[in-house]
């Protein structure tokens, strides 16, 4: 019987044809094998709407689970008609289908944070230093429940109040759409952060390009969640799918930027990448 394996692929972005190709090459096989995606469903590659439909279907057929990122959440945002959609992101296509409503659906449902197993946890973006595992799981709920709401206007309140950099730091005190900001804000865009996990919001570049004074990699500081679970991401293009230690393993190949998707298998830890083939 062959094994069964579990992959976690990085940012979609809507480059369909790339993951297509990715899934071939690690000889997917949706009847025994998992796929864990990183989130950034959708957004500027080619198809994100052929992107968030296969999603769907895997998930739905037991052979897939997503965590939502910076993107998707946009994506709600734009498709509840809160936020414009910017021709870049490539993403009105999603609104303007046939079947957008039962989509948008489905994606509001999907978590912030999941456990492909007992050792490993995944987020889009990371988990702050300050925070445990469990701690992190516990604070993504918070937020699941919101944007799963069956009253619309709870959804909207929040996804309305979700943009914004304050606060900058977690504290236990904090409440209402306060407090679902800066969760949002830690799983789904932080890069940078201080010894304190106070998050840096301007920087998107390279390791080895200048950062903020005061501010370094949320993976540079002692993790309490990497002292009991490897940290799986992604979000962080330039990061080119970096080992960063042997708890933290980043999975966005900057597929969209014209790079490789990647996916990573649990089991052995190996890295798969193929190129993007709609890029010239």
């Amino acid at each position: 019987m062959a094994k069964r394996y579990n992959y976690i692929i990085g940012d979609i972005q809507g480059c369909f044809e790339a993951l297509k190709a990715l899934l071939k090459h690690i000889q997917f096989d949706a009847s025994q094998d998992f796929i864990w995606f990183a989130g950034d469903i959708v957004a500027r590659g080619e198809n994100s709407l052929g992107a968030l439909r296969f999603v769907k279907k895997l998930v739905e057929n037991g052979a897939a689970a997503t965590v939502l990122g910076n993107h998707d959440l946009n994506l709600l945002a734009c498709a509840r008609g809160l936020k414009e959609t910017k021709p870049k992101d490539k993403t009105q296509e999603v609104i303007d289908a046939i079947d957008s409503d039962e989509l948008i659906d489905w994606l509001r449902k999907q978590p912030l944070c999941l456990f492909p197993d007992e050792k490993t946890i995944l987020t889009h973006a990371g988990v702050p230093c300050i925070w445990t595992a469990e701690q992190a799981a516990c604070l993504a709920h918070e937020v699941e429940a919101i944007l799963a709401h069956e009253n619309f206007t709870v959804l909207d309140d929040f996804l309305s109040a979700m943009y914004g950099t304050e606060p900058d730091i977690w504290s236990d005190k904090l409440q209402g759409n306060a407090r679902l900001r800066c969760i949002t804000n830690y799983l789904t865009r932080m890069r940078l952060s201080n010894a304190e996990g106070r998050l840096e919001f301007s920087f998107k570049d390279s390791l080895d390009d200048p950062m903020p004074a005061g501010f370094q990699p949320w993976f540079e500081f002692d993790s309490k969640a990497a002292e009991t679970h490897q940290i799986v991401f992604g979000h962080w293009a330039a990061l080119q799918a970096k080992t960063v230690s042997t708890n933290i393993q980043n999975v966005d190949g900057g597929c969209v930027w014209g790079n490789q998707l990647v996916a990573f298998r649990l089991e052995d830890q190996q890295l798969f990448k193929v190129d993007n083939p709609c890029v010239d």
